[in-house]
Parts: C-alpha cells; sequence; structure tokens
C-alpha cells in the first residue's frame, strides 16, 4: 500500500514500534459434511471438548489477577454453557452435521441473539467466538487460534484479541497492540492498559496495511510504518512516578482516587494498588450465573467479602443494573425492539421493588459485617423523580448515604435536580458516551465518538460538575475515562471530586493528579472543552 500512517483510537498510553507478527485469524466455518456415520458418537465428542477448552481457560484464570481474572473465569462458563453445548448435540441429531459444525452453527445463533441485545452483551460477542473457535479447534485436532510465541520483542496486530489472547502476554516481548476493530472499553483496551503495553484500536484498514515494522502511537491513535531494515525496536512506556496514596492536586485539592471492583479479587487488587476506597462495586457479578434470585442472606454472603478489604473506607455500591441488555433468568425480562433504550438498570426495580428492596437489605448487613462506609447508587436514573424513589427505598432499608449514576443526557441535563434529591452522583462515561453520539461502543466503525476526549461528552461532564459544586456535593466519574492519567487532570478541572478506575490505573492517576495545581486542571478543561487538549502536566 502507498499510506504510510493509519489512524485510530489511543486507548493505552505510550509510544512503541517494532517488527510485525500478526495474530492468526480464527478458522473459519467448518464443512458440513461428510456426515457422521454414528451421530451418538459423534455427539458424545462434543461435551469432552467443551471440557477441556473450559479446564485450559480456567488455569488461566487461576494464574490471572483481577480484571483478567474475571474475564477469563467469565469465558470458561461460556464454554459450559448447557444451552450451547445442548443445541450442539441437537444439530448432530437433526441436520446430521459434523460435531465441529454442529458447534459452530449453535455459537452462531447465540451470537446472532446478543447483536441483536446490544450493550453489554453486544459486548461478549467476540468472547463466545473465541469459545467457539477453541472448541471448533479441539474437535479438529488442530492448534487453536491465538497469539503466536514470539521470539523478539514485537508489534502485535489483529483483527480483535479475545481475553484468552491476551492472558498470556509477556509485557517485555509485547511492544505495542493494534486492531481494526474495538472500542475503547474493549477487553482489549482494558487488558492492555492493565499490563501497560500501549495500544490503539478501530483501526480501519490495518490488515492490509502491508508493513514490516510499525510504530503505534497510544496518545495520539497512531499507526504507521517503520524501516524494517533498520532493525530498531522502540518503546517510550509512560513512567509512573511515586505516589503518596492521597488523591491530591500539587497545590492539595483532594481528588479521590478509587478502585472500580466486580469480585473479591478485583477488591484486594484495588486495594494492594493503593485505591482510597471503591467508587463503582458492580453487583450484578453476583448474579450472571443465577437461574433463581439469591436469597438476603446469600447476598450478604457474596459482597461481604469483596467490602472487607475496605474497611473504615468508602465504598459505593451500584445496585443491580440488568434487565434488557443484561437479562437475568430470575427477573424473566420481556423481548424489546431496542434493549439499549427499554427496561434496565433502576427501570427493573419499578416493576419488582421487592427484589431491590432485598439487595439493598443483603447490603447494607454487608456492610456490618465488613466494617466498610457503604453508599449506594442507582443506575439508570433519568429524571430527579427516579433518583428520590430510589433514594427512598435505600434510607428506609438503614443505608444513610444515597447516589445516582449519570448514564443518560437527560439526567446530566438535570444534574442540578437530581442532586436535591440525593447525596453524591457518579458519572458512568462508558455509557453517558454511547448514548450521546448514538455510537455503539463496542461498533469498530464508531469507536472514535466513544473517545472520553470527545468535547460533547465533557460538556456535559461540566454540567455534572457546576451543579455538584453550586449544591455543594461530590460528584465521580467511574467509567473508563477516569483511568486516563491526562484526562483525570482534564475531569479534577471539570469539577469531579473523585475517579474511579480499574485497579492497574490507581497508581498512575494518583500520580498525575498530584504533578499538576487545580488552576492547571482548570486550564486543561477549558482546553478540552474547545477540542484543543493542551497539558502543563506530566502524567
Amino acid at each position: 500500500m502507498s499510506e504510510t500512517r493509519l489512524s485510530g483510537v489511543g486507548v493505552s498510553p505510550g509510544r512503541a514500534g517494532g517488527p510485525v507478527v500478526r495474530v492468526a485469524e480464527p478458522l473459519g466455518k467448518p464443512p458440513r459434511g461428510p456426515a457422521p456415520a454414528d451421530t451418538a458418537t459423534e455427539t458424545a465428542r462434543i461435551a469432552p471438548a467443551v471440557r477441556t477448552v473450559a479446564a485450559r481457560l480456567e488455569t488461566l484464570a487461576a494464574t490471572a489477577t483481577g480484571d483478567m481474572a474475571d474475564i477469563l473465569a467469565t469465558t470458561a462458563l461460556m464454554a459450559t454453557d448447557p444451552a450451547l453445548i445442548g443445541e450442539a448435540q441437537r444439530l448432530v441429531v437433526t441436520e446430521n452435521l459434523p460435531a465441529p459444525r454442529a458447534v459452530y452453527e449453535s455459537a452462531g445463533g447465540f451470537t446472532r441473539t446478543l447483536t441483536a441485545a446490544g450493550g453489554y452483551l453486544a459486548e461478549r460477542v467476540r468472547d463466545i467466538e473465541d469459545v467457539r473457535d477453541r472448541i471448533v479447534a479441539e474437535l479438529l485436532g488442530v492448534a487453536a487460534p491465538g497469539v503466536p510465541d514470539l521470539s523478539a520483542p514485537s508489534v502485535l496486530i489483529a483483527r480483535d484479541l479475545a481475553p484468552a489472547d491476551t492472558a498470556g502476554l509477556d509485557p517485555a516481548k509485547v511492544l505495542a497492540l493494534a486492531t481494526e476493530e474495538g472500542g475503547p472499553t474493549s477487553h482489549t483496551a482494558i487488558l492492555a492498559r492493565a499490563l501497560g503495553i500501549p495500544a490503539v484500536v478501530a483501526v480501519r484498514g490495518l490488515l492490509s496495511f502491508e508493513a514490516g515494522a510499525l510504530l503505534v502511537d497510544g496518545d495520539t491513535g497512531a499507526v504507521e510504518t517503520m524501516d524494517p531494515r533498520a532493525a530498531v525496536v522502540t518503546a517510550e512506556r509512560r513512567a509512573v512516578a511515586e505516589w503518596d496514596g492521597t488523591g491530591t492536586t500539587a497545590d492539595g485539592h483532594r481528588v479521590k482516587v478509587l478502585g472500580n471492583v466486580g469480585s473479591t479479587a478485583d477488591a484486594h487488587a484495588a486495594a494492594a494498588a493503593g485505591a482510597e476506597g471503591v467508587g463503582l462495586f458492580r453487583t450484578e457479578f453476583c448474579f450472571l450465573s443465577a437461574l433463581t434470585e439469591p436469597s438476603v442472606a446469600e447476598q450478604r454472603a457474596a459482597y461481604a467479602p469483596v467490602l472487607e478489604p475496605f474497611a473504615g473506607k468508602p465504598v459505593v455500591v451500584r445496585t443491580l443494573d440488568a434487565g434488557a441488555d443484561k437479562p437475568l433468568a430470575f427477573l424473566a425480562p420481556d423481548p424489546e425492539p431496542n434493549p439499549a433504550l427499554g427496561v434496565r438498570g433502576l427501570r427493573v426495580a419499578f416493576d419488582r421493588p421487592d427484589v431491590l428492596d432485598r439487595q439493598l437489605e443483603a447490603i447494607a448487613l454487608a456492610a456490618q459485617d465488613s466494617g466498610a462506609d457503604v453508599s449506594v447508587m442507582a443506575p439508570m436514573v433519568a429524571t430527579a423523580a427516579e433518583a428520590a424513589w430510589f433514594a427512598g427505598h435505600a434510607r428506609a432499608a438503614g443505608i444513610a448515604r444515597v447516589g445516582a449514576m449519570i448514564e443518560i443526557p437527560a439526567a446530566a441535563l438535570a444534574a442540578r435536580e437530581i442532586l436535591e434529591m440525593v447525596d453524591f452522583v457518579s458519572a458512568g462515561t462508558n455509557d453517558l458516551a454511547q448514548y450521546t453520539f448514538a455510537a455503539d461502543r463496542q461498533l469498530g466503525a464508531v469507536a472514535s465518538l466513544n473517545d472520553p476526549w470527545q468535547p460533547a461528552l465533557l460538556r456535559l461532564l461540566e454540567l455534572i460538575g457546576v451543579a455538584a459544586r453550586d449544591c455543594g456535593k461530590p460528584a465521580g466519574v467511574c467509567g473508563e475515562a477516569a483511568a486516563d492519567p491526562l484526562l483525570a487532570q482534564v475531569l479534577a478541572g471539570l469539577g469531579m471530586t473523585s475517579l474511579s478506575m480499574n485497579p492497574p490505573a490507581i497508581q498512575v492517576v494518583g500520580s498525575s493528579l498530584a504533578t499538576v495545581t487545580l488552576t492547571e486542571c482548570v486550564i486543561a478543561a477549558k482546553s478540552a472543552l474547545a477540542g484543543a487538549p493542551s497539558f502543563t502536566g506530566a502524567a
């Protein structure tokens, strides 16, 4: 090709270049024939192959930590889904298909359903496809697709990376990552940041970009050719300065640096990273595999170990963020034409307040067990009336401090009225960006619209910050935007009083804030609001 440069979305900071290694594409659709001589024997091949793949994923999960461990454990559970296995077995018998093709077809039904659902479930499509390809490879007796062994430091390029692909990456050998698909909140982005590897996603045309060596800039999103004959490898990864564990700017302005958690492992990882507390405890992870609603006692037992590492410290627990795009078996959601705009989050509780009340009771009891300073907040709040309704239920359960997530543009515009009903707000920038730009956050073709540096998104956050200041109440950010050490400075300048992120980003964000004064953050925020970021500090 004649181009020497492509552009994508930078998702993990730093700049590195070197020889290109391409991650192998999946095996593709296996043939429909020949038909099996004995369908019973062919059907019996499926379950052992599934168990083998699940065991490998579980082994990877056991050696991982934090988000990576949770993602891999969830992927292993997907592999053993009885519906996936049962449909594959049925196709062998009724369609006379070979086992590999039956598994492929069975998974295809799942991915079509998830894609149609959108939102959270659409984010799982790549994981299902990865599980499918691994089971198919096991049935065919060939090596599973994935990252090859690297003999020298290299730049990896791929259509996208599955969690299992990234689990074993060695940052000493993987200089940088670039993918043609994915977005700022994709697994590739999250895990690249966790490993400290510069990464750019949504690079359209990447896989047809002929180059023996590439330079990847995770700050600007640029991917450009290098001269492979130079045989020079560059690596400029953002250094992490020492941080004393208290989130403040250089002149002492307080901005709490908190962790996002969804499991006990996450909580321990956040505590070890120096988090001052938890800004987002995603309780739905305790429900995902439940066929019936967990009892108050079961929920209490699930929450308490997550809270315990933060005894005496603040923990914000988000109530169940389910429904529509995250259906749970015991809630039996009705089909919806547009699940992303349907009954989800707090809206589920309007129809089933009993479920919310039992969860709030369990949270209050777990708070007593753990000694953590627990608050609760509701997801998908749209109006002040909804915030008031939730606050009434939470306070009736004995929880004194109540907040609302702002993930809908309408809620950002009504932040002042919402803050009159609750004690704090927290902006979920992943969904807020998705709804602001009408752009699926997992679709690579529109990934640039979900870039948290977009001025329109920052202007909504400014409205929230101003409203919180005028009301004398806290406002935080708990989306992936908070994990960007430079954007953290902007968010402080917009009036955010806390930032909550995945554990690997805690140290770098805390140290980044400590390098600048509040005045410098305000100047950076004004520049970013105008669409021209300018920073006086270093991350």
